[in-house]
């Protein structure tokens, strides 16, 4: 979800025709509400479920760097959510109905049209950052699938637990 809304958001804002842009935008924002409330209820199985231990045979540098991105993950998807949930309820018509026509309050109505920006520019950038810190993850996984060839990709794909050889 979060790559189709990274790609999607910059689709939109750079090549669709100014009609339908406002279409699209209602698009974007109801998959990103549906995105946040899956980020919470991952949360919440994350805070009621035990994370699987990394492997024994990683480096210290490797825990530390798993524990900061897997952080910086979901600090970056709040914050995402956060300011596009803004932006889109800033709208002359607010955007607040999810993907199932649920209705969501807005978070802000009216703000200055600098303020509304600078929102809206915030959510671009930090946006971009979160799909970097993606991409890193995603290759750093593929290093421990076939470089390392341990088992955190399988874990992370099919299951918590380890295969037993």
């Amino acid at each position: 979800m979060i790559l189709i809304l990274i790609v999607h958001g910059w689709w939109m804002t750079h090549m669709t025709p100014r009609p339908e842009r406002l279409a699209n935008y209602a698009w974007h924002s109801a998959l990103g509400y549906d995105l946040f409330v899956m980020l919470i209820l991952r949360l919440l199985w994350r805070w009621l479920n035990p994370v699987p231990e990394l492997p024994v045979d990683l480096q210290r540098w490797e825990h530390v760097a798993a524990r900061l991105s897997h952080a910086g993950l979901y600090v970056l998807m709040f914050i995402v959510s956060l300011t596009g949930w803004m932006v889109a309820t800033t709208f002359r018509v607010p955007m607040t109905k999810d993907l199932l026509g649920i209705d969501l309050p807005p978070l802000v109505t009216t703000v200055d049209r600098s303020v509304r920006q600078w929102i809206e520019e915030s959510h671009m950038v930090v946006a971009y950052v979160l799909a970097a810190v993606v991409l890193i993850h995603v290759v750093a996984a593929l290093r421990h699938h076939v470089v390392k060839r341990n088992d955190v990709l399988r874990r992370m794909i099919w299951s918590g637990r380890a295969e037993v050889n």
